[in-house]
């Protein structure tokens, strides 16, 4: 009787060498678009705007912020009762995110502004109280238009990763005589954000990029900042050039923070 073959042993692909041919003449390419940028465009107006882009980058972020985390306390019990029921809300969790998630964020952005602020100010008691200031404002719409967008597709992340916990973690807590609260707070949630978490990561950055439509509604972020420069300077490619560099760092940024995070919560077997 023949002895069985060998099985080879493993050996990991070598690693790609950064001074490859095709990857020296794109990063050449790269370095002469960057001294072309630099040497032969206008960038003398920034110290000008500087201040102005701060303020710009501190308000998008403060919305991005904002929205993202008060929209992902939304999105919890809606992608939760779409999981547990009842029946009623399920449904009405259901018909919520496929109205928000089918129609253009512009749109439902300008039906709160133009529309419910309008019909807002058409009324003496809500002029004369104490929310008149704020509701005379562009942010609050901004703010409500970007949560609830966030709030339904991220409910969508929610109710898969809800659906995807393996129903023998949840019988265990129920065996050890864990109340359905605790069982949900210390098992069920954790297990369904640690899922999610890279789809999270990607919604947020979507988030960030639906940012500049707040501009739309004169709320002024770095994206309103860069519109007044192009008024204001008559150029065109520097300021937007700028602007994606300045949305490039934000992302990246972003990204790193939610691979950190990932990195640090220890994986267990699905």
């Amino acid at each position: 009787m023949s002895e069985p073959a060998a099985i080879p042993a493993y050996v990991p692909p070598k690693a790609r060498s950064l001074f490859e041919p095709h990857r020296l003449v794109l990063m050449a390419i790269f370095a002469v678009m960057i001294f072309c940028i630099a040497w032969f465009m206008r960038w003398d107006w920034i110290p000008q705007y500087s201040g102005k882009l701060v303020s710009g980058i501190g308000e998008t972020l403060l919305m991005l912020f904002a929205t993202t985390i008060v929209g992902f306390f939304f999105a919890v019990p809606i992608g939760l009762v779409q999981v547990t029921g009842p029946k009623p809300l399920a449904w009405l969790s259901l018909v919520f995110c496929t109205v928000i998630r089918g129609t253009p964020l512009l749109l439902q952005l300008w039906l709160l502004y133009y529309g419910l602020g309008s019909l807002f100010a058409q009324y003496p008691e809500i002029r004369q109280s104490f929310l008149w200031p704020y509701l005379r404002q562009a942010w609050p719409y901004g703010f409500a238009a970007l949560t609830i967008s966030f709030a339904a597709y991220e409910g969508e992340v929610m109710r898969g990763a809800f659906a995807g916990v393996p129903r023998g973690e949840l019988e265990a807590a129920q065996a050890f005589g864990m109340s359905r609260f605790k069982m949900f707070w210390r098992i069920w949630l954790p297990r369904a954000v640690h899922r999610a978490l890279p789809t999270l990561n990607g919604e947020t950055v979507l988030q960030l990029k639906s940012t500049p439509l707040i501009a739309t509604i004169t709320v002024v972020d770095v994206f309103g900042v860069i519109s007044r420069v192009r008024q204001d300077t008559y150029l065109t490619y520097e300021p937007l050039l700028l602007l994606a560099l300045i949305y490039l760092c934000l992302t990246g940024l972003l990204i790193l923070g939610f691979r950190t995070l990932e990195n640090r919560i220890p994986s267990r077997g699905a």
